[in-house]
């Protein structure tokens, strides 16, 4: 499984590395196209919406004057005064017919000609009205006329024009939903007195006004409708909504800002929004969800992320085909340093490419070559020198040992015991065959337990002691390679300190085994054993204090073999318990096979040189 390591991979660099040459240019430019679009549509569409605004209002504006101009136009006529000031109960009715006939003609004459006047009345609080078009005099009887907010406003406003919202005629036709209109009402006076004579109210042809604010558009879902100065709604297609204000709290109080645009949100969408004042005083008002206006730009936007991603994601497999290329070779490299690390010099790297990598490897692979020269080189030097130190270890233990073995054999020439003296130069002699014969300083275990059975011979006849080898080899090591002599001072140790000493014979047994990593021999006997003083001396054996020493003689001899002949951890360690006997413990690491082949390689080579002597 390929697997990062966040703080040290040059692969996750190298990627880091391209994500942030591609995404970082994407992404600041996506965000810069988006803010500077962002900010030249909205300031377009802001422009465009201030237009569309006052193209609504211009327009209803328009269709506005036309009402207030024929509010003018009869509220200026003389005639119309004095025929509205003539209806009272005293009038002949002829009077009355011909007032009535002259008031609804010239009001009809003013409807014909205007396209957006829808109805024309002149109301009389307690008495006759006048109408254009289908006036029904009975509808104005079923109310007070003065009920009306409209007309109280109209007073109120004495001589101005009182406008009110978009509503169903209520004064024309038989039925009750009859034309669409907007109202406005102003009181008709006596120029000569200024005083009230009635009431003069011009329907301004609703539907109209609502074709006109339904051809205007604001976005695809963008409305526009119409509020007096505190925000109450005066026109709307929604004819739920005239007459109250605005639902919204947050449009509300924009709307009685001096701002002509404006934002605000509605059941958590944000909304933009533009007003323009219309000839009345009313405003027209224009509102579209923001996201209409800036839509496709969040779109973009998205777009714009996902490609960022896309790319990204390229980014990434590129970097990882590259890495692997990079990466790979140096893994290799690691791997094979590893090895030499752990002492394998055979290692080399199979790395082919011109790159700076390869050239690495190339001289990665010389470097190693020289240095496993220079290795052998040294093993070479160490080897002879280990030799040559051998050699004057051996050339120092047989003197002592033959030394030993003609003294009993002098001893029993000198006590006339010459068949025993004979068996022993016979045994003395088949252990010079077995032992100084052997070419080379190295032995397998089986010649040295060899050479100590025929040397136990020898004591037996020195001493007159019988002595008992037991030997127990585990499977593998019969053929383990030691120097020459190993065991055998040992073994004498055993005999002269552990049996000779209380003048009796005794067993000693030899344990081998591979225990995988090294070979284990213990030596035990059944002898005296020795004081911890003893103990101490025999544990510092080779130390100027006891060199000369018998037992010095051999237990260095023992030591200085394992130091040369075995990796470091090899060791000898004795114990030893008076009364009990000695237990000495050798265990010696294995050397590695590279090592076995320069030794063999080395004896060869003295026993060549040996033989030419």
């Amino acid at each position: 499984m390929f697997r990062f390591k966040i703080a040290n991979r040059i692969a996750t660099r190298l990627i880091v590395l391209l994500l942030a040459v591609i995404m970082l240019p994407t992404i600041f430019i996506g965000v810069f196209y988006y803010r500077t679009s962002s900010t030249i549509v909205k300031e377009n569409v802001r422009q465009s919406s201030i237009q569309v605004a006052q193209q609504a209002a211009d327009s209803l504006s328009n269709i506005l004057n036309v009402g207030s101009d024929t509010s003018d136009l009869v509220y200026s006529q003389v005639a119309i005064q004095e025929k509205v000031q003539q209806e009272k109960p005293k009038t002949p009715d002829s009077v009355k017919v011909a007032n009535k006939i002259y008031i609804n003609n010239f009001l009809n004459t003013i409807i014909y000609s205007s396209s957006f006047v829808k109805i024309i009345y002149i109301l009389e609080p307690t008495g006759t009205s006048w109408g254009s078009g289908i006036f029904n005099q009975a509808k104005v009887d079923r109310y007070n006329i003065r009920s009306f907010g409209w007309i109280r406003e109209a007073e109120r406003m004495n001589g101005k024009l009182a406008w009110t919202t978009l509503q169903n005629d209520k004064f024309s036709g038989a039925g009750d939903n009859t034309a669409l209109v907007i109202p406005a009402a102003r009181v008709l006076k006596d120029f000569k007195t200024m005083r009230n004579i009635g009431y003069i109210v011009i329907n301004v042809d609703g539907e109209a006004v609502l074709d006109k604010i339904s051809q205007i558009r604001l976005g695809k879902t963008g409305h526009f409708f119409v509020t007096d100065e505190q925000g109450r709604v005066m026109i709307d297609r929604n004819r739920e909504a005239i007459g109250d204000f605005v639902e919204n709290e947050a449009l509300g109080k924009a709307l009685l800002q001096p701002d002509r645009e404006f934002e605000y949100a509605q059941a958590g969408t944000p909304y933009y929004g533009v007003k323009q004042p219309l000839s009345n005083g009313w405003w027209i008002v224009g509102v579209v969800p923001l996201k209409e206006v800036t839509g496709q730009l969040e779109s973009l936007q998205r777009s714009v992320f996902v490609w960022s991603g896309g790319f990204g994601l390229l980014a990434m497999v590129i970097g990882l085909f590259f890495a692997r290329r990079i990466t790979k070779p140096i893994g290799q490299l690691t791997a094979q340093m590893k090895r030499v690390g752990e002492g394998d010099l055979s290692a080399r790297t199979a790395i082919r490419s011109g790159d700076e990598i390869g050239q690495m490897s190339n001289q990665f692979n010389r470097m190693l070559g020289r240095l496993d020269r220079l290795m052998s080189q040294v093993r070479e030097e160490q080897q002879k020198k280990q030799r040559a130190e051998m050699r004057a270890v051996m050339h120092r233990i047989h003197p002592h040992f033959m030394f030993n073995t003609l003294s009993t054999i002098k001893w029993l020439i000198k006590l006339g015991d010459n068949d025993r003296a004979y068996e022993g130069l016979s045994a003395f002699t088949r252990l010079l065959e077995a032992n100084m014969g052997k070419k080379g300083h190295m032995v397998t275990l089986e010649e040295e337990i060899e050479i100590i059975t025929k040397f136990l011979a020898i004591l037996e006849l020195r001493y007159s002691l019988p002595f008992e080898l037991d030997v127990r080899l585990g499977p593998g090591v019969a053929d383990f390679s030691i120097p020459r002599m190993l065991i055998q001072p040992l073994v004498e140790n055993a005999v002269f300190h552990g049996f000779v000493s209380d003048n009796r014979g005794g067993t000693i047994r030899i344990e081998a085994a591979d225990t995988g990593a090294c070979i284990a021999i213990r030596i035990s006997d059944d002898g005296r054993g020795m004081t911890p003083e003893q103990l101490a001396l025999v544990t510092t054996a080779g130390s100027p204090d006891n060199a000369g020493t018998e037992a010095g003689i051999g237990f260095r001899h023992v030591r200085e073999c394992i130091e040369l002949y075995f990796p470091p951890g090899s060791k000898m360690n004795v114990q030893s318990v008076e009364g009990q006997g000695t237990v000495i413990a050798v265990t010696l690491n294995k050397p590695q096979q590279q090592e076995q082949e320069h030794q063999a390689e080395g004896e060869a080579a003295d026993v060549e040189r040996d033989d030419r002597r």
